[in-house]
């Protein structure tokens, strides 16, 4: 045991320290505790040698302890570290990290333990905390997910319900008014075949709403499925497609080759198509259409670019050009179901992007967006 007629300025050190410092001998009762022992425990030095340093452990600790203490005594375990609950003299159950090593004797034989105690509560109360946060986070997650599943099996059901039971009024009331035509035939009025044409084209409108409704609903909601592909050539195939649709027009193309992403093919397709279509539908008026898709650099991140010169819009109106059915052109002068670029948006959003369009009424359009890292 260190005495103060030992090596002074030692002693001074050793009691200076926070931490507390700790022998044992070899049934590891403790023959030395420097002062720092009382603030942590409230129990006098004086009092605790001689003492078994596991009585001072929390009792759920204690068998553990020894055993811990025990393999280190003997060898089993290096250098360790361990943290345990210590149970102060007033009650108070304070977390503590010891350190400690075998000391040998003269004859090469484990004497004890030597090494420190040191007061872990407030990092041990903190770490406690952030799990107990974790695991409420976690809970609420999963809560969440199974609520956004039935929110989805929910969805698929309305989705359901749309397509087979408004489409089947729908077809009917074509149907009949296809019938009140043959049956009238040369013998309607003109007026007549006038209400039952705006009939069957009404009904045509309701079930194109139909399906781009259900479209975005399933777009929000089904797997992304990435892959590495060329969004060129997927462009080129969208601008071959419009060019069959309408040979006499004349359209003049620029697409950047080689504009490879890792994304979904089949929900790339469908935003891009939707991006291009809207293009090529608002150039129809101009003798020299002209529909560009390219990508540049912006703050280290790479931008697509739909552009056109086509019939633009009134940026004033822009925060409303994303929500569905809100339409910046009559439907008698650019026909559509108000759900496209809807559709596109969430699409970027899934795949962590952004887009934004940027126009000027007569001055063209351009829709940029990007597809996250």
């Amino acid at each position: 045991m260190l005495t103060h007629g030992d090596n002074q300025p030692d002693i001074d050190m050793v009691e200076s320290v926070r931490e507390v410092i700790f022998r044992t001998d070899d049934t590891l009762h403790l023959i030395f505790l420097n002062q720092a022992w009382g603030k942590l425990s409230g129990y006098a030095v004086q009092r605790c040698l001689g003492k078994p340093l596991i009585d001072y452990f929390h009792p759920d600790e204690r068998e553990r302890a020894g055993q811990l203490l025990h393999d280190v005594l003997h060898g089993f375990s290096n250098d360790a570290e361990f943290e345990f609950r210590l149970r102060t003299r007033g009650g108070e159950i304070r977390w503590v990290e010891v350190t400690c090593r075998a000391v040998g004797g003269a004859d090469g034989a484990a004497a004890g333990l030597a090494g420190t105690i040191d007061d872990i509560s407030v990092r041990k109360v903190a770490e406690l905390t952030l799990r107990n946060l974790n695991q409420e986070l976690e809970a609420r997650v999963r809560l969440r997910t199974a609520e956004l599943e039935a929110s989805n099996r929910e969805l698929e059901a309305f989705s359901y319900s749309v397509s087979h039971d408004l489409r089947s009024p729908l077809r009917a009331i074509d149907g009949f008014a296809r019938i009140v035509e043959q049956e009238l035939e040369g013998r309607i009025e003109p007026n007549v075949r006038t209400y039952l044409e705006r009939i069957r084209k009404a009904t045509e409108r309701m079930a194109e709403l139909i399906d781009a409704l259900i479209q975005l609903a399933t777009l929000t909601r089904q797997p992304l499925r990435k892959e590495t592909f060329d969004l060129s050539e997927l462009a080129r195939q969208i601008i071959d497609q419009l060019t069959a649709e309408e040979p006499e027009r004349k359209v003049e193309f620029e697409i950047t080759q080689g504009l490879v992403v890792t994304a979904d093919r089949g929900l790339m397709h469908v935003m891009l198509e939707n991006l291009l279509r809207n293009a090529w539908k608002f150039t129809a008026r101009q003798p020299k259409a002209r529909i560009v898709f390219r990508a540049e650099r912006t703050a280290g991140r790479r931008v697509f670019c739909v552009e056109d010169n086509g019939a633009g819009f009134d940026m004033e109106h822009a925060g409303n050009l994303f929500r569905p059915f809100h339409r910046l052109h009559a439907p008698e002068d650019f026909p559509g179901t108000g759900i496209g670029l809807a559709t596109v948006q969430r699409i970027v959003q899934r795949h962590e992007g952004t887009i934004r369009a940027e126009s000027r009424p007569g001055d063209g359009a351009r829709f940029l967006f990007s597809l996250g890292n």
